[in-house]
């Protein structure tokens, strides 16, 4: 069994804790209050899966064809998705359950599933662009990644903005965006809740790639 695959099983295995988690919690709770939660983690998993079609697409097209292009634009309009996670924190006291402490390491299960997916897909990229690219436009690109996903988070949880209604409904995205962007100071949110995030993600990033290059020498 190869390394990746090894990495997948993994993977799978530790979203099936969460799921049991969930599930044991409605059992105790006789409800099941934070059903969201799945299906948060269902899209954390949409940029890995799509990063790995990537890949197998780039073996035989150049990046800037158009469906290494459409599955690049999906997979960063997804990739939001599952740091987003983090913010479901917030949802924790909303309703009076019989085990806090359980709740929390249930919702730690899944925002930690949904951070893995995350940085492994953003990483994925990042060993694309070196490929092609220098180190530092190849850094400058990861950030530029990130500075957009912190931004998506801000515009996910306090405008309630999904990622489909950039399709569903563009026009009513584009003038909340550029209010925001035109207006910075009427939304003071925008700026601390963007850096704040980018500013989280980035140093977890950089601790994430450090972490796999010393892995990389270990193993040579």
């Amino acid at each position: 069994m190869s390394s990746r695959v090894r990495l997948g099983v993994a993977l799978v295995c530790a979203s099936v804790v969460s799921l049991v988690f969930y599930l044991v919690g409605s059992l105790e709770n006789d409800r099941s209050d934070y059903s969201y939660l799945v299906w948060n983690l269902v899209l954390a998993w949409l940029p890995l899966l799509l990063i790995l079609w990537l890949q197998r697409v780039l073996h035989s097209r150049v990046w800037s064809s158009w469906l290494p292009l459409v599955i690049t634009l999906l997979w960063l309009g997804f990739l939001p998705n599952s740091f987003y996670m983090i913010t479901d924190y917030i949802h924790l006291h909303e309703v009076a359950r019989v085990n806090m402490l359980f709740d929390v390491v249930m919702f730690t299960s899944f925002i930690l599933n949904g951070l893995v997916l995350g940085y492994l897909s953003l990483y994925l990229v990042h060993t694309e662009f070196l490929k092609r690219l220098s180190r530092r436009m190849s850094g400058i690109l990861v950030g530029g990644v990130l500075l957009l996903t912190s931004f998506a988070i801000y515009i996910g949880r306090d405008l309630r903005w999904n990622t489909w209604d950039v399709v569903f409904n563009p026009a009513s995205v584009i003038f909340d965006v550029s209010d925001r962007i035109i207006n910075p100071a009427a939304h003071p949110q925008v700026l601390s809740t963007t850096l704040s995030f980018f500013v989280l993600l980035g140093i977890t990033y950089v601790v994430v790639w450090q972490m796999m290059r010393a892995a990389r020498t270990q193993k040579s």
